[in-house]
């Protein structure tokens, strides 16, 4: 593909770019009850200077609308530690927004649950990093978190609310997914998202707990095995190579992947911050994701419309000729594209080449080979 044919997968003919956001990530309080060792914000219990009030979210949700009609995620932080948080989600839900909520589980109750519901949220993700409280409550800083969890994803069930489960993987979990996969289907989850570690914030001391190149690799060649063998849908957040792999293994069995055979799974892309998916921090700050630490405006002061559009940092990330090193030559950029925020926190370059892909690209083979 030439770069001319790259640019015009990004931009129309005038240059604007042809990118609707389709998933917003917003940080509505930064303030925690927990105070996890793998948090990308450092969160924790207390106040955070600068967040936004009530009517300039509310204001918010319209701008976002008026570009699109997204799945908003309402996270922290503890989302639930917000009042307004279900006045939030009603006005999202009353613009056509699909609303979504990200929470620990510790704060749910039946009446919040009900509460949920009557605003319009559509699915809540629960975080659960280990398959027993004595794992999950370390990783989690906050004893007894975990059996407060399981009561609340207890409450999401009975209460007739789609739920899912997160878990992020480190070296210290990554034998223990299979377990994870088997809780999440006990629990009922309609889904296991798996979100490979990037040390940013308080995960920056995890560092040396990502898991290998190899063995991520290996990870995401058993996750794709695990497809129609579950009752449940997985993704892989953070993982970009996963839609690499997903191709892969449906090329050796003579399939084409489509939406109608693969699902959602065949019209999204690895990495999405910038292109499809945006995270708005407790400040307005807009950022390509909440871990690539870049931001794109700030819309305590400019209106979403005019970050989403132009914003330099953006409109890199949607012209794939600019990707730098092996990621820049791989034929599978349009479909995987490398986390671009481990990128950034390996090299301070946003573009360059993702750090824990074990994969050559055939280009880069054929010029190895021809010296």
């Amino acid at each position: 593909m030439s770069v001319n044919s790259l640019k015009k997968q990004s931009f129309g003919d005038n240059g604007k770019n042809i990118f609707p956001p389709r998933l917003i990530a917003w940080e509505i309080t930064r303030s925690c009850n927990l105070t996890c060792v793998h948090c990308r914000a450092s969160a924790e219990t207390g106040t955070y200077k600068g967040e936004l009030g009530t009517d300039r979210c509310m204001e918010i949700l319209k701008e976002i609308s008026d570009v699109a009609k997204p799945i908003i995620i309402l996270t922290g932080g503890e989302p639930l530690l917000r009042k307004d948080v279900f006045d939030l989600a009603s006005r999202g839900t009353e613009l056509g927004l699909k609303m979504a909520m990200a929470t620990n589980g510790t704060l749910l109750t039946d009446d919040i649950v009900k509460r949920m519901i009557k605003c319009g949220i559509q699915r809540v993700s629960v975080s659960i990093d280990a398959p027993d409280s004595a794992r999950h409550d370390t990783f989690r800083n906050v004893p007894g978190c975990f059996d407060k969890t399981i009561d609340g994803i207890k409450c999401l069930k009975s209460g007739g609310i789609e739920f899912q489960i997160n878990t992020t993987v480190t070296r210290h979990n990554s034998e223990a997914i299979q377990e994870m996969l088997d809780l999440a289907i006990n629990l009922g989850a309609v889904a296991h998202h798996l979100f490979l570690l990037v040390p940013t914030g308080r995960a920056k001391e995890l560092v040396n707990q990502e898991i290998e190149a190899k063995e991520y690799e290996k990870l995401l060649y058993w996750f794709y095995s695990m497809r129609g063998r579950v009752p449940l849908h997985l993704k892989a957040t953070c993982a970009p190579h996963y839609y690499r792999i997903l191709r892969e293994e449906a090329h050796k069995k003579g399939e084409y992947v489509s939406r109608e055979t693969y699902g959602m799974d065949a019209v999204t892309r690895g990495c999405l911050g910038g292109t499809a998916f945006c995270f708005i921090g407790y400040n307005g700050a807009v950022q390509p994701c909440g871990y690539l630490d870049i931001s794109c405006g700030n819309l305590a002061e400019d209106g979403f419309e005019n970050i989403w559009n132009n914003s330099s940092v953006f409109n890199d990330l949607r012209d794939y000729s600019k990707y730098e090193g092996k990621c820049g030559q791989c034929e599978y950029i349009r479909v995987c594209g490398g986390c671009r925020a481990r990128a950034y926190e390996s090299t301070k370059n946003y573009l360059s080449q993702e750090p824990l892909c074990s994969y050559v690209p055939n280009r880069v083979q054929r010029e190895n080979i021809n010296g």
